[in-house]
């Protein structure tokens, strides 16, 4: 081996494989750090789908730019061994940045309210205070312009030194090095949904930017007398290598405890699990009472024990008195076992309960070893243990995909509860189209009834009517109510029925049945499906949401983010 690393010929070909290699490693980490800003920007923003999309869009843009500004550094090799190092940082430091400077723009209004005594209906929001907002908001797009600029450089660098290496032009350099760069890529990416993903955002960002430094260290320890100022650059690597090692081991923390800014109550538990962020925060109201439990998932509110009663009783009880029978029952969602908690007071003798995140309902459960055991015997107290109950059957699992395997089984239930959380993500468009309905349709008994919940009615008037016409559209027949849910606003529901008489009949037809609950009473059921006058007028313009299209995701954020939820009345 020795003889052969004598060999000049021999070293030349070890030194370009080495580039090549260090080109696709590159390439790899840079692939990483899109998906990384892209992925955190979408969930501190809102809009996962907007940010990739955007983000993507501007790094490759970025990307261009630094290839061309590339061309101004005389030595590529200094250019390439510091390049190294300033991705690393940046790259390992980014979503640590971005959730420092989010934090501060949502925690200084709550600072100034308290410095001014200010009522806490007193909105701040103009000034300063939006200034520092859209800084934030636009600071992630900040970050990914100048690290697609940075990784855009690697490139050329790279094709340089390897003619430089040669000492004379490449027939097919670029064509090479384009070659490792989309090996490294695609390598890259399937690291990020293979790996990454299930390690907190910060962990992956700090492994990527050390292996950056790493690939630095290769180049520099080989190329060391070519590079000028080597020396600084050891130490401005060392200094970095203790920034993302102290990232590393403490990162976690940091970006909890910044998290938990965002919360004007008390984070008592907060998880990162494979397919989403749970929150949970703790409120005392009253001394006389008990304090008050909030959920959030990816910094949405999901439910409030102040009121939750009032959301599980008119997401069950009316589908359960439209049904004929009570006996099979299918959960699509409701990993917090409330709703489960409300069937059970039917006495079923099974109920299903599909739900994406195994560990949101071991959470609920009181099994999830991480929460503290008093929090752990409060959800379970709130929830009256039901997920724990022997009739509970669970499915874990993408319900688009395991509600078709039930079909396949010719499974049917007298009653399906669909409560998943608002059509805000392009991936959840899905599970409001027709398609997706029609499948649930025929997992229905012919005398059983369906409910969807259905987002706000006046706050996003357009989605409401577009979940019910996307349900009819189906064959089923469907009626809409709304209740007020303080935590929420007014929200609505979508009741569908196969064959014969509405779902809004038959309940009026049981007003005689004795019926009996610990919350919610029979006229205000009846009064639910009543709306204003005019209500329906637009129904014949509002369109069915289908697998093609994002039409309800579409009426969605409209009514969100557009309307920024403001209903107009007529």
């Amino acid at each position: 081996m020795k003889l052969l690393f004598k060999n000049p010929a021999a070293i030349l070909r070890y030194k370009d494989s080495l580039l090549l290699g260090l080109m696709a490693t590159g390439a790899g980490c840079g692939m990483v750090y899109e998906y990384l800003i892209a992925h955190y920007a979408g969930r501190i923003l809102g809009s996962v789908d907007t940010a990739v999309y955007a983000m993507i869009g501007l790094m490759i843009m970025a990307m261009g730019i630094g290839a061309f500004y590339a061309r101004t550094f005389r030595c590529a090799y200094t250019g390439f061994a510091w390049l190294e190092a300033a991705i690393a940082l940046v790259g390992g430091a980014a979503v640590l940045a971005m959730a420092g400077l989010f934090s501060l723009a949502y925690v200084l209004p709550a600072q100034l309210q308290h410095t001014f005594g200010l009522h806490q209906t007193i909105s701040l929001s103009g000034g300063p205070v939006f200034a520092l907002k859209q800084i934030a908001e636009g600071f992630p797009y900040l970050l990914g312009l100048l690290l697609g600029i940075l990784i855009g450089m690697e490139i050329p660098f790279i094709a340089r030194i390897r003619e430089d290496l040669y000492k004379h032009k490449l027939e097919h350099n670029a064509g090479t090095v384009y070659g490792a760069d989309y090996i490294g890529g695609g390598l890259g990416a399937a690291i990020w949904i293979w790996v990454l993903l299930t390690k907190p955002i910060i962990i992956a960002a700090a492994l990527t930017a050390l292996l950056n430094l790493i690939l630095g260290a290769i180049f520099l320890s080989h190329f060391y007398n070519n590079i000028k100022g080597a020396r600084f650059l050891v130490a401005a690597k060392a200094l970095t290598a203790i920034v993302l090692l102290a990232i590393l081991g403490n990162g976690t923390g940091w970006m909890n405890a910044m998290s938990n800014m965002l919360y004007s109550d008390q984070v008592v538990y907060s998880n990162n699990t494979k397919y989403q962020n749970l929150v949970i925060t703790e409120r005392i109201a009253s001394p006389h009472k008990p304090t008050i439990i909030d959920l959030y998932i990816n910094g949405q509110l999901q439910f409030s024990s102040a009121d939750e009663a009032i959301y599980h009783s008119f997401l069950v009880t009316p589908v359960m008195l439209a049904s004929a029978r009570q006996n099979n029952i299918l959960i699509i969602g409701g990993g917090d076992g409330l709703a489960a908690k409300e069937v059970l007071k039917w006495n079923p003798k099974t109920i299903t309960l599909i739900d994406l995140d195994a560990t949101m309902i071991s959470t609920f459960k009181g099994e999830q070893g991480d929460v503290p055991p008093w929090l752990s015997q409060r959800l379970t107290m709130l929830n009256a243990n039901a997920l724990n109950d022997p009739r509970l059957q669970f499915i874990y699992g993408d319900a688009f995909k395991e509600v078709e395997a039930l079909v396949a089984s010719e499974a049917i239930y007298d009653t399906i509860i669909v409560d998943l959380p608002d059509p805000s993500h392009p991936d959840l468009n899905k599970l409001y189209s027709a398609y997706f309905y029609s499948k649930i349709a025929s997992l229905l008994a012919g005398d059983g009834a369906m409910v969807v919940q259905s987002t706000s009615p006046y706050h996003s008037k357009k989605a409401f009517l577009s979940i019910g016409k996307t349900l009819a559209a189906t064959g089923l027949t469907v009626d809409q109510y709304h209740a007020n849910v303080p935590s929420f606003g007014e929200w609505g529901w979508s009741l569908g029925t196969k064959r014969g008489i509405g779902a809004q009949q038959r309940i009026t037809n049981h007003a005689d049945s004795g019926f009996d609950h610990d919350f919610i009473t029979y006229p205000q059921i009846l009064a639910a499906f009543h709306f204003s006058k005019s209500f329906f007028d637009e129904i014949n313009s509002i369109d069915i949401n289908r697998l093609s299209a994002p039409t309800l995701y579409n009426y969605h954020a409209e009514g969100w983010r557009k309307h920024d939820g403001i209903y107009f009345a007529k």
